[in-house]
Parts: structure tokens; sequence; C-alpha cells
């Protein structure tokens, strides 16, 4: 559904239940969910988002200045990098005193190998056991083309990149590559049952499609 704020359009996604409350909930990448009762009409939505459009506005704005991707990459103690799809100076994710950039660069990456690692260990667990599926090894490597990888022999590999995504698009990642332990192919039957874990899994890629270039070092 497409909805009028202050000169803004922005798209809400509606879901339909036996609920009795209508609610608004935005996800860390903007996506923004409308959970309403059966027969609710499109104007009571449109009123319910119109009501709260300010702060609504506000949240999509700060997502937006979040993911502005830097000209440059200041390794300095207030250099930006990203971590779990915000900003953060480099001295609150590693150390910085007395190192040269070089070493700077060294230990930056490998803060987000094993922070990536750490994640993977607890999403993993959580989604295999709700896909009936366990992987073989799973290992954080370094890819120019692809956020996560499964072989044949059931092997999962996730780019250290993942690490500067919000966790519900990491967790994206994580199920797509579990679902492949089900159904190698991107058929049919792959989408609908990563659609059965992740109904707004469309979001996820287009987080990665449109902000993938600022998650770089």
């Amino acid at each position: 559904m497409q909805i009028e704020l202050d000169n803004h359009t922005i798209t809400v996604h509606v879901q339909y239940g036996k609920g009795q409350k209508l609610s608004i909930h935005m996800g860390a990448t903007g996506f923004i969910t409308v959970k309403a009762p059966n027969q609710t009409s499109e104007q009571v939505i449109q009123s319910a988002v119109k009501k709260h459009g300010k702060v609504i506005l506000d949240k999509l704005k700060a997502i937006e200045q979040a993911q502005a991707i830097p000209q440059t990459r200041d390794y300095q103690e207030e250099g930006k990098f990203l971590y779990l799809g915000k900003y953060y100076p480099l001295h609150e994710l590693i150390e910085t005193e007395g190192l040269t950039e070089e070493e700077l660069k060294i230990n930056l990456k490998k803060f987000y190998f094993s922070s990536l690692k750490k994640i993977l260990s607890e999403r993993i667990k959580i989604y295999q056991a709700q896909l009936k599926v366990k992987p073989k090894t799973i290992e954080v490597d370094e890819s120019r083309t692809k956020w996560g990888c499964c072989t044949s022999d059931k092997k999962l590999s996730f780019n250290y990149r993942l690490a500067m995504a919000p966790m519900e698009v990491i967790d994206y990642v994580v199920i797509h590559e579990l679902c492949h332990l089900s159904h190698m192919n991107h058929d049919r039957s792959f989408w609908r049952l990563l659609g059965s874990i992740m109904p707004d899994y469309k979001e996820k890629e287009a987080y990665l499609a449109r902000y993938g270039q600022a998650m770089t070092l």
C-alpha cells in the first residue's frame, strides 16, 4: 500500500490477521509493516499510519543518513565504519592507540571476521533447528561476489562483510544458505521454504542490493 506523508510516498506492507488491534512496525532497514484485523478498511490503515507520520519519516531519514556512503575511509579514532547496520567511530570497534593505518586496517578486518563468527554460531543454531537441517562446516571468508555460499557437501561460508549489515539482514543470508541444504537450486520449493521462515525476505535482498556497496573496507 502506498501512503502520502508530508509530500513523501512510503510503501506499507499490510498483514491481515485474527488480532483485535492494529499495530505498526518498522524494521532496521526501514521496512514498514502494518498488522491489522481482518476486514480493516484501507482508510483506517492510512489514517493510523498518517497519525504517526512524523515519527515514521524521522526514522526513515535516520536510516538513510546512517547508510550514507563515506567518500573516503578515515582510519583514525573518529573514522566511521559500519557494524550491524550503523556507523561507529573506529575506536569503539577496535583498539586504535599507537597503531599505524595498515595495522588498523588489518585489525578492523579481524574484528569483522571474529564478530561474524560469533554471530553466526548463535543465529545458525536457531534457524537450523527450525529448518531441521545441519551444515557440515561453517566458515567466514572474503568474497567479492557472494554474501553466502552452500556447497553440495553441506559446507556453508559467509562473507565477513555481513558483520556490517543489520542483524535481520544477516539472518536472511543465514536462512537463505540453510535452505539450500534442503533445496540446492532457487526453485519454487526453495523460495517457499525461505518465505515460511522469513516472509519479508525480499526487503533484506533489497537492502543488500542498495547498501552492499557501502559494506566494504
